[in-house]
């Protein structure tokens, strides 16, 4: 009875055995067939490589200038009797802007004026009397000076009386005023400062080697901090004649319109200066390149081909599309796109966005999902 009970329990401990050994390599099976089952391909978006002329740019940065500017001040001191002007006002060219007082030398000039009317009076009687010998050529001679003398006296006075007011010498904005009626001036006393902003300078230097590429009406573009998205053209209009001793730079000067009043003297400028010539060059957008530090990289798709060389195709005919990583040479860098200086050729196909999930090889298909390219549209580095 004890052995039958024994012989029992074995047979379902065996059976039990068997079950589980059995779901096991049931399990097993279905692992290997799941991993010897074609994987599905992966997504990507493509761009294609294009050759199209690329003009090369010198970047370097500026110092925006007014094409006029100046420090309004007098030669003269005196006490503010009249201002004709507010700050920030535009002003043209010979309008009075401030006065001092001038009495003293209003009087001193009439003063002068009468002297000079006595003096040629008797400068008309002499000329008469002189001819018929009433009066001696020494005496004529003398009225003749002191003619002279009380006109010498009168401009005199007229220009002293000139420098106690002061006139935009030339149209502009004016600046903040610094002077108010009533004020006591010393000679120099900065009243505001005056700029032309109809255009405007920017004065930049460019290193030795880049002399040969600088001539004069080459184009340039402009961007300012205050307007980081608007650029503004410009023309080289002036080069140094010599380069700067502690630098070994030059100065160059280009003229730019600024209608809008929007740029302003002082303002810190990033410049590209347009060179010429413009070279073909192969150009894909920078989110394709994988920047690593032992060279950069990219994917580029391929058909996939069987060991005798002809093309593998899928159920539906259509060839089978691999990603090929492939190392490549860039070059300049500009609004999302970059030069390939060596191994990419025109027309190829590379990929923009999917690359994190690729490796040399991978069996990929075309998306037309733009939010696919959306979500890895900037540059990576592995």
């Amino acid at each position: 009875m004890l052995r039958r009970r024994m012989l029992i329990m074995l047979g379902v401990v065996l059976l039990i055995v068997l079950v589980l050994a059995g779901y096991k390599a049931f399990s097993i099976y279905t692992m290997i067939q799941g991993f010897s089952a074609p994987k599905p391909p992966i997504s990507v978006a493509v761009a294609t490589a294009i050759e199209r002329p690329w003009q090369a740019r010198l970047p370097t940065v500026g110092t925006l200038k007014a094409l006029q500017g100046v420090d309004l001040s007098l030669e003269t001191d005196g006490t503010v009797v009249d201002l004709q002007f507010e700050s920030g006002q535009k002003v043209k060219a010979g309008q009075p802007l401030l006065r001092l007082d001038s009495a003293v030398e209003s009087a001193l000039l009439e003063t002068a004026l009468a002297d000079l009317g006595l003096a040629q009076l008797d400068y008309g009687r002499g000329s008469q009397l002189v001819g018929s010998q009433a009066i001696s050529k020494g005496e004529f001679d003398r009225l003749s000076a002191v003619l002279k003398k009380s006109k010498a006296t009168v401009n005199q006075l007229k220009a002293a009386l000139g420098k106690k007011s002061i006139v935009a010498p030339f149209s502009g904005t004016i600046g903040i005023r610094q002077v108010d009626v009533g004020d006591y001036l010393a000679s120099g006393t900065m009243i505001a400062t005056l700029q032309d902003l109809s255009s405007l300078y920017v004065d930049f230097f460019v290193p030795e080697q880049s002399v040969p590429k600088i001539a004069i009406g080459q184009p340039v573009e402009i961007i300012v901090a205050a307007y980081p998205s608007q650029t503004f053209p410009g023309t080289i209009s002036a080069i140094n004649p010599k380069l700067e001793n502690s630098t070994r730079n030059m100065q160059v000067r280009a003229t730019l319109a600024n209608p809008d009043g929007k740029l302003l003297p002082g303002m810190f400028a990033s410049l590209q200066v347009m060179l010429p010539n413009p070279r073909p060059s192969i150009v894909v957008p920078e989110s394709a390149i994988t920047y690593t530090l032992y060279g950069n990289s990219l994917y580029v798709v391929a058909e996939k081909k069987a060991e005798d060389g002809s093309l593998e195709k899928d159920d539906k005919g259509q060839p089978i599309l691999i990603a090929e990583r492939r190392f490549i040479e860039t070059g300049e860098r500009r609004d999302g796109q970059v030069v390939i200086t060596k191994g990419l050729q025109n027309g190829e196909k590379v990929v923009t966005a999917g690359q994190i999930k690729l490796d040399n090889g991978a069996h990929i298909a075309i998306s037309d999902d733009k939010t696919l390219a959306e979500k890895n549209s900037q540059p990576r580095a592995d």
